[in-house]
């Protein structure tokens, strides 16, 4: 489908490698100042305003007859899809009620696979690339209508000192006649707080647990990346069109897209049922197999071996690796994130892991089709699976698991349990953020 308007734009592999990834490269670029104009404006209207270069994006592609407006077209894509990847995680955690607000943060990531699995679907069943642009289209004015009826984040009204649209805003998402008064309440003493505790760059790297968390925040977003998992999602027509199974390319990317979604499902019952390191280390060890046996059967089939006998262990291999992605390294290092850094610093420690994440994934879809030419997709998948390896030693090695434990237990564990010391002055830190 990338290669489809070939009749009017002459696409090489370069420049299709140029389209696939420049939209993680406008992501990251998305992402950085979201923070600030959603605490100017409000997540709400952030999320409205992003929409729009989604929905300019479909309609320069559509009617585009030159590169250029396709990359600009992308480019735009990324502004808004990173924008969103950091707004949207807001407004849920904002409007959300505790009790809930754990699950409701799985459905961003389930909301993510049921994308690509439309995408994948459309790609199956429209041949024309501009069509499928068209029909794209509708989803950002879907969005727009629907969420204009949709009240603003409580907690950025209260911010703003508007207290009685505060009010209703939060009236309307518990339902009149229940009651908010405390929870409103609640919100205007974390505020406080958090308005008392402003965060400095050098915050991040002053307190030892602090560091080390910044460290394994950063070593499982590279990881999360070079697992290769954007490389697979985005390739998925051309990986399963080089296996040259009785199954076409198409339904075999609705098929990985469809376990994707069923996999995020089963994830959010795993992850607290389970914790977070043992399913970093079974996702991570999984992986590693599927990809080396994937990058196993390319090679063999390079050079020349019959494996008409094994065409299944492509999509097999990727159906299981979605699996133990899904469970493990997708969801959980943005639930790491969360867990090992004190309110304090969390905003500008997960920024830049954000930014962080969107810049190897700009690199990991860059490199994969020149890397796929240069050395060969065996190679490569089996490059991808070796990283899968290191993966699981730092997960064994330097992971604390954070499932059930308080934020003070957390900064404990990061410094090293230094003692009763170390204890109290943690647990004034967390009082305090």
């Amino acid at each position: 489908m990338l290669q489809s308007p070939l009749s009017i734009i002459p696409i090489s592999s370069t420049e299709g490698s140029w389209i696939v990834s420049v939209i993680t490269l406008s992501a990251c670029a998305g992402a950085i100042p979201t923070g600030v104009i959603a605490n100017a404006v409000g997540p709400k209207r952030t999320l409205q305003i992003m929409a729009i270069p989604l929905l300019v994006s479909w309609y320069l592609i559509a009617f585009s007859k030159y590169l250029w407006v396709i990359y600009l077209a992308r480019l735009l894509a990324g502004v808004g899809v990173g924008s969103t990847c950091v707004a949207a995680p807001m407004y849920v955690t904002d409007i959300a009620e505790v009790r809930v607000r754990g699950l409701l943060g799985t459905f961003f990531q389930l909301q993510i696979t049921i994308g690509f699995l439309i995408g994948y679907t459309f790609g199956v069943l429209i041949e024309s690339f501009q069509i499928l642009a068209l029909v794209s289209s509708v989803f950002p004015i879907i969005f727009l209508v629907a969420f204009y009826f949709m009240p603003e984040s409580p907690t950025f009204l209260l911010s703003k000192n508007r207290i009685h649209e505060a009010r209703m805003a939060l009236q309307f998402l518990r339902g009149h006649g229940h009651e908010i008064e405390n929870e409103l309440s609640t919100r205007k003493e974390e505020l406080n707080e958090i308005a008392s505790n402003q965060c400095k760059f050098s915050d991040l790297y002053r307190c030892q647990a602090t560091m080390k968390a910044m460290i394994i925040a950063l070593g499982l977003m590279f990881f999360q990346q070079f697992s290769g998992i954007n490389a697979i999602l985005f390739y998925a027509g051309t990986i399963f069109k080089d296996a040259s199974g009785s199954l076409s390319s198409g339904c075999c990317t609705v098929i990985i897209g469809t376990v994707q979604v069923l996999a995020t499902l089963m994830a959010a019952t795993l992850i607290e049922r389970l914790g977070r390191k043992i399913l970093l280390l079974i996702s991570g060890w999984i992986m590693a197999v599927c990809l080396i046996t994937i990058g196993v059967y390319f090679h063999l089939a390079i050079l020349d071996y019959d494996v008409t006998s094994f065409a299944f262990v492509p999509l097999v291999c990727t159906a299981v690796y979605i699996v133990a992605f899904s469970v493990g390294f997708g969801p959980i290092p943005w639930m790491i994130a969360g867990d090992i850094f004190s309110t304090k610093v969390k905003g500008l420690a997960c920024s830049i892991s954000t930014t962080f994440n969107w810049t190897l994934a700009f690199t990991v879809t860059k490199l994969f089709i020149p890397l796929r030419d240069e050395i060969g997709i065996g190679f490569t998948f089996i490059i991808f699976g070796v990283v899968c390896v290191l993966a699981f030693l730092f997960t064994l090695t330097y992971i604390p698991e954070t499932k059930g434990k308080s934020l003070g237990e957390v900064q404990i564990l990061l410094a090293g349990g230094k003692g009763i010391q170390q204890h109290l002055v943690t647990q004034k830190a967390s009082f305090k953020v």
